[in-house]
């Protein structure tokens, strides 16, 4: 028997009330769905009311300007002028009824409708119910492994059929062409495989004891891809013996190296701050983030992860303070620049950017990556290097980060990504075969859907 929400009606099930909840906040507080969806407050949905409420979520955000699109034909009203709450049940509605085959058109129309006078919208569920009969209407059987096809036809017909706004295609196929847009948008629209890095040599096997099924990492000998079972669940997580990280994300850990002194500027959730930690297992560790209650967390999850912590034998320090204006008076010989970006290579983890960001975004983004990046730079030792590193597909925040940081600054030469990536693979940590399609220029560059990760770039600086 399911459990209802406290909060809903007896007419809405867990599942649609909480994506109905999530939608929400991501529209007015600016959330990220995937923090809200794995939060304590959801976490108390069963497995199968939190599977529907993700599948929900998660496709309302990929395909949302597809979905209003469809709306509009069949409203009276212009889309600008419905209030939120109604614009989000509808958009719940058109989803499960256009895309999920297993959900009958009638229970979608219905719930929705529920929502609607749940949000206290009461005078809206006749509207709503008219136009989502209207469109039930002219719906055939979905099958359920079909997916909506997207052109490749033109920037506009990617853009359109992809649910991408089309001032970031556009971007996109300049740099990388049209063919590796595509690539993109059809891996942003997908749900991404979940990957681990493997932090102890019996963790794999703990793993596949508990049922969970592994296959091999693409670019890492340490990455395993989750093909079946929550590994979140599992012992060997809880104990810290792996940890979840993108691939690319791993490949820029180990870029950074090795060093008796390490500084991680921009450092929350702390992913690469670990991985860097196990990779230099004598080095001190300094990890710096703004905000103070993330500071908090990346010290929680770091003391879970580390059981080396307690013993003291493990010297990582977290500090709360600004990455422009860095509270050291030493250098250290290995930096690490993650620093924060539009996340514009995540967009298959987090749709929900690309409806929210606009150019002026990268303009402000790469003003602040440069004082981050320059602050930085002068905590270097002689010989030292800074990796400097974004999340984004965006020359702004990338390429031009590093022309502009280094204007009239003899004191840094930029290294070729490539001969790093060669020491890894001769070390068998780097397992790619095709190390040139890692890089452009001296730069490490993967692309979603033409790479099996998210998008990431990297820089490696070295102080003369």
């Amino acid at each position: 028997m399911k459990t209802k929400s406290r909060n809903s009606p007896p007419d809405v099930s867990p599942a649609r009330a909480a994506a109905f909840d999530i939608l929400l906040r991501v529209e007015r507080e600016s959330s990220y769905a995937s923090e809200l969806l794995h939060s304590r407050t959801y976490n108390r949905l069963t497995l199968v009311d939190h599977s529907l409420a993700t599948e929900l979520v998660m496709g309302v955000l990929r395909w949302r300007s597809l979905l209003d699109s469809q709306i509009a034909e069949s409203s009276a009203q212009p889309l600008a002028k419905l209030d939120i709450e109604i614009l989000t049940a509808l958009r719940l509605a058109v989803y499960q009824f256009r895309w999920l085959s297993r959900v009958p058109a009638r229970a979608a129309i219905n719930e929705s409708v529920e929502l609607v006078k749940r949000a206290r919208k009461r005078s809206a569920a006749s509207f709503v119910n008219a136009v989502l009969r209207k469109l039930a209407a002219g719906v055939s059987p979905v099958d359920a492994s079909s997916k909506p096809a997207i052109s490749e036809a033109s920037v506009e017909a990617l853009a359109a059929s992809s649910a991408h706004p089309l001032w970031i295609v556009e971007r996109w196929t300049d740099p990388y062409g049209l063919d590796s847009a595509f690539r993109i948008c059809q891996h942003n629209q997908t749900v991404p495989v979940t990957t681990i890095r493997l932090r102890s040599s019996d963790a794999e096997a703990q793993l596949r004891a508990e049922g969970i099924e592994l296959a091999p990492g693409a670019f890492l000998a340490s990455a395993r891809r989750v093909q079946d079972g929550d590994v979140t669940r599992s012992t060997a997580f809880r104990a810290g013996l792996c940890v979840i990280q993108d691939e690319a994300s791993q490949l820029v850990a180990a870029l950074v190296g090795h060093g008796s002194r390490v500084l991680d500027c921009c450092a929350a959730p702390g992913g690469k701050t670990l991985a860097i930690a196990d990779r230099n297992l004598n080095a001190e560790v300094a990890a710096v983030d703004l905000h103070p209650h993330r500071a908090r967390l990346l010290r929680k999850l770091l003391s879970a992860h580390d059981p080396a912590s307690d013993a003291g034998t493990r010297k990582i320090r977290v500090v709360a303070a600004d990455a422009q204006n860095l509270p050291f008076p030493a250098r250290f010989d290995r930096v690490l620049a993650d620093v924060p970006c539009s996340g514009t290579g995540t967009l298959a983890r987090n749709p929900e950017i690309k409806w929210r960001l606009t150019p002026e975004d990268l303009a402000d983004l790469h003003v602040r990556q440069v004082a981050i990046l320059r602050s930085a730079l002068a905590h270097v030792v002689a010989g030292g290097r800074l990796i400097y590193s974004t999340c984004s597909l965006e020359r702004e925040e990338n390429e031009d980060v590093i022309d502009r940081s280094l204007e009239g600054d003899s004191s840094f030469g930029v290294l070729d990504c490539r001969a790093e990536l060669e020491r890894l693979r001769a070390e068998s940590e780097l397992i790619w075969p095709d190390i040139s399609s890692l890089t452009r220029g001296p730069y490490l560059r993967t692309l979603p859907g033409v790479h099996p990760s998210d998008g990431f770039f990297a820089a490696i600086l070295e102080r003369i």
